[in-house]
């Protein structure tokens, strides 16, 4: 494998960043969802304590969310009750929320796009990427460790936070929190979901797909894939299934008889779709 080679990965990988900048800002929107009603906090003495007030009382009063002392480089020379300022604003931990947004949105946002441009290149080029796994002394069985090895995901986040701030860093918080309502609304509905049933049983399906299914289960518990899966695994979920001898048809069949998320049964039913395209 080139270097040539292992930067084409990571320049599709940040392709499709900018392709999905859409679904990104709709998270960051989604992300700033009822930070108005949070307290403001001030550092007085060395100690963060509160102001008395929240972080939307100062928005409409025109006061700036984020302190020149606190506030990060890249974050300076932000307006007032805007959305750049608000991730300037300090956390009751002493942090600033661009942490936060980091760790909530950028951190898993990120991470799955990689995870879907290395697969997509595995698919397009498996010889290369054959090379580039030896490098990296990964087998492929999970991307996620894969991408995590090739160290992508720092610059990328870098460049997620630029087109970010490209798009909402100047848009007042309260213009954010009303574009994000919607989807905050159905991420916190999926997160409800997710904690009433953590891991679900799976459903005895009809007879036929008893032996598919038998030959699904054993390959996720070798495979110690997170269970129920999340998104970021939809396409090592998909490459496992299919290795295991399964067709499409099968998997999608199974997929709710599988202690796999909604989001990523979604994923692996598009992506099938693509493949056969």
């Amino acid at each position: 494998m080139t270097a040539f080679d292992v930067d084409a990965v990571a320049l599709a990988a940040r392709e499709l960043l900018r392709e999905r900048r859409r679904e990104l800002v709709a998270e960051a929107c989604a992300w700033a969802v009822g930070l108005s009603d949070q307290p403001h906090h001030a550092r007085r003495h060395g100690r963060v304590v509160p102001t008395g007030v929240t972080l939307g009382t100062r928005t409409l009063n025109g006061q700036p969310l984020a302190s020149d002392e606190d506030t990060r480089l890249d974050l300076d020379d932000a307006r007032p009750g805007t959305f750049q300022d608000v991730l300037g604003a300090l956390t009751p931990d002493g942090g600033v929320y661009a942490d936060r947004f980091e760790e909530q949105v950028l951190v898993p946002f990120v991470l799955e796009t990689c995870v879907r441009a290395v697969g997509t290149a595995r698919r397009r080029h498996p010889e290369a990427v054959a090379e580039l796994l030896d490098e990296l002394g990964e087998d492929g069985s999970d991307l996620v460790e894969v991408v995590r090895a090739a160290e992508w995901e720092a610059p990328m986040r870098t460049e997620a936070e630029l087109l970010v701030l490209a798009a909402l860093g100047h848009v007042s918080l309260v213009e954010v929190e009303a574009e994000g309502l919607p989807l905050s609304l159905v991420r916190a509905a999926e997160r409800l979901a997710r904690d009433a049933v953590p891991a679900p049983e799976p459903v005895t399906p009809v007879d036929d797909l008893d032996g598919a299914l038998f030959l699904a289960e054993a390959a996720l518990r070798e495979a110690d894939l997170p269970l129920p899966v999340p998104p970021p695994h939809a396409e090592q979920l998909l490459d496992l299934l299919l290795d295991e001898g399964l067709d499409t048809g099968e998997v999608l069949a199974l997929l709710p008889h599988l202690p796999v998320q909604q989001d990523t049964a979604e994923h692996v039913a598009v992506e099938i779709e693509a493949r056969e395209v």
